[in-house]
């Protein structure tokens, strides 16, 4: 479908290297014929990322040059910082009608450029999300993983009205991205975007027509502990900052249950969506790394800090 309206693709560097080469090769595999641009936005932590260009000449890769995150790099927290610098430098350089934020472990279908602008223009909304299964083959562990983060994103679901969307399939229009600079203009934190809208009575749509297949390398268990707890840190001390003084000591308060919680209502959707006995299987892991982040999210409630 042709479209006079043009998209602008932005794309998180997560894992780099080969990741991102598959990434940008199915990007260059879209069914779809309206103006885009594919910016990828790199800080000399993965310089050599530019050497992609020659491969890829129509992908503009963006130079940011050196970052120095608060905590060091060499840790979960001063990773995370990255990739959220990158995702607001790519916002910043953004110059389409619609802005797809998309991360190079999350590979797009083909027809995803396509789908978003024809949601775009049939619904009108500011913010679309979509879709985001799990790549295969995944081993138990990595499934668990991607159940604890994107389950509640995997088909099937009923498109339409929701409480979250992932910035890891996300779409937004160019009023959008305008109207919530200041908050992304340094570092883009999902929960604070899209409160945003919330707060203002505004739809985050989600779509089941527009997906992406995320994959990770083989993971071990003892890594994903220590990014489950220090990106839940993150999640906690982002929220703690919308909440009242009371707001966020009920959740401190009410901790112990949280992941008791998580676990039933991760076992009943995956049940629902016709994977029960793949994540009875994986329990043991979701229990462990639902712990590991729930334990890092109150954490950041208490210290309010990432």
């Amino acid at each position: 479908m042709s479209d006079a309206r043009k998209l602008s693709l932005i794309v998180t560097i997560v894992d780099a290297g080969e990741q991102l080469r598959g990434f940008l090769g199915e990007v260059m595999q879209f069914d779809y014929d309206g103006p885009i641009e594919v910016i990828v936005p790199y800080d000399q932590s993965i310089a050599e990322t530019a050497s992609m260009a020659a491969e890829f000449p129509s992908v503009q890769f963006l130079d940011i040059g050196a970052i120095e995150p608060e905590r060091p790099i060499t840790t979960e927290a001063g990773q995370h910082e990255l990739y959220d610098r990158r995702r607001a430098a790519g916002l910043a350089a953004a110059t389409g009608d619609v802005i797809g934020m998309l991360e190079d472990r999350g590979w797009p279908q083909r027809d995803w450029a396509r789908q978003l602008m024809r949601l775009h223009a049939e619904l009108g909304h500011n913010v679309i999300g979509g879709a985001i299964e799990c790549r295969e083959p995944a081993g138990l562990l990595n499934w668990a993983f991607y159940v604890t983060d994107f389950g509640r994103y995997g088909r099937p679901f009923d498109s339409g009205p929701v409480g979250w969307v992932s910035d890891v399939n996300v779409s937004y229009s160019r009023k959008a991205v305008e109207d919530t600079r200041p908050i992304w203009s340094k570092r883009f934190h999902e929960p604070l975007v899209h409160s945003y809208f919330l707060d203002r009575g505004e739809v985050l749509y989600l779509s089941s027509d527009l997906v992406v297949f995320h994959g990770r390398a083989p993971a071990r268990l003892g890594s994903l502990l220590i990014e489950r707890f220090h990106w839940g840190r993150l999640f906690g001390k982002i929220r703690a900052m919308q909440f009242t003084p009371g707001q966020r000591l009920k959740y401190i308060l009410a901790s112990p249950a949280i992941a008791p919680l998580l676990w039933l209502r991760h076992g009943l959707l995956q049940r629902k969506k016709g994977r029960g006995m793949r994540y009875l299987r994986a329990l043991p892991f979701v229990m462990i790394l639902s712990t590991f982040w729930v334990a890092g999210e109150v954490w950041g409630y208490i210290t309010r800090r990432a």
